[in-house]
């Protein structure tokens, strides 16, 4: 018998209430406990999910002494609060990507998960999707050779809001941090480290990036083109090509169900929605008293923090610092 796993979800919006769906098909995992910053809302995600408890902060969430994980799903910018108060009550942690918006506070949250001996992972599901997983062995095993070369692409046109959460810069908004992540992170999975980073984009009136184009250089000479938009449709593919051969990832390569690895064709399909497997990684982590998940490391999480914050940057994107010591209310 599994050792039940009791999950707190922290926010209310629509990928908690997909994820959330999802954690209720995993065996020996419990969604027990869900915080918004309106109480009466997380009585309603309570109410359809089937979870018992309903808080009105991310405080009280986390002071529920049989809470054993919490998964943040709030926008970008309140990631960092929350998770920090979830590992300062000594609670697990499934923060959804991007972890932080800065290199810093991704290693201030990797140090205090290190002090306190607690797991925490961004929640980047495509690592744990079963293609990617296969696509990663076959790199691993040199069917197409040398990795030369990334191409991975992820986007599509969103009428402008400025109250909407991906143009928003009080939320963490733009493309590269919502949808360049998954091309970025593809990179870093084969390739590690770049050693340069030269990018191009534009910003929307509201000061994010709405398109990002991300040319990285590697110390072997191999190279990841890269982009991300808001502004037109490409949608979500990748390949990666090796000296000898070439993997093709259809769309959406964020969380594939066809993959072509040197012309044979590989499919898969999705358990859920596709966050089954990522949740069992955490689960089964956690009851093995692991801090962390070779998939989805530490180190791969700073790293990519590192793409992205230069990334930015370079676009000029400024998001807002919040009082550092005041907690943001928790998104519903």
């Amino acid at each position: 018998m599994l050792r039940t796993v009791r999950w707190g979800i922290v926010a209310t919006g629509g990928i908690a209430d997909v994820v959330t769906a999802d954690l209720l098909a995993l065996e020996g995992s419990e969604a027990l406990a869900v915080s918004s910053r309106k109480l009466e809302r997380a009585r309603e995600f309570a109410t359809k999910h089937g979870i018992p408890r309903a808080y009105g902060s991310v405080e009280e969430l986390v002071a529920d002494p049989d809470v054993d994980v919490v998964y943040v799903a709030t926008p970008h910018a309140q990631h960092r609060s929350a998770a920090r108060l979830a590992l300062e009550a000594g609670k697990h942690v499934l923060c959804e990507k991007p972890m932080t918006l800065t290199v810093e506070d991704t290693r201030e949250l990797v140090e205090l998960a290190r002090e306190r001996g607690l797991f925490l992972m961004e929640a980047i599901w495509t690592r744990f999707n079963p293609l990617i997983r296969q696509v990663r062995a076959a790199v691993a095993d040199g069917e197409i050779g040398d990795v030369r070369s990334v191409r991975a692409d992820f986007g599509f046109a969103l009428p402008f809001e400025p109250g909407h959460r991906l143009w928003n810069p009080e939320l963490g908004g733009g493309s590269l941090m919502d949808l360049g992540l998954y091309p970025v992170s593809i990179a870093q999975m084969l390739l590690g480290d770049p050693t340069t980073i030269q990018v191009t984009g534009s910003l929307a009136p509201s000061g994010v990036d709405a398109e990002a184009a991300l040319l990285l250089g590697y110390e072997s000479g191999a190279h990841a083109l890269l982009t991300s938009t808001l502004t037109t449709s490409p949608g979500s593919y990748a390949t990666v090509f090796g000296t000898e051969g070439r993997i093709d990832l259809h769309q959406p390569a964020h969380c594939p169900t066809r993959v072509v690895i040197n012309d044979v064709e590989r499919t898969a399909e999705l358990e859920g929605s596709g966050y089954v497997p990522q949740l069992r990684e955490v689960a089964d982590r956690v009851r093995a008293g692991d801090t962390e998940s070779p998939d989805m490391s530490w180190a791969d999480s700073l790293s990519i923090a590192r793409v992205l914050a230069e990334g930015v940057a370079r676009l000029g994107v400024r998001y807002p610092q919040p009082d550092r010591d005041v907690t943001p209310p928790t998104a519903g």
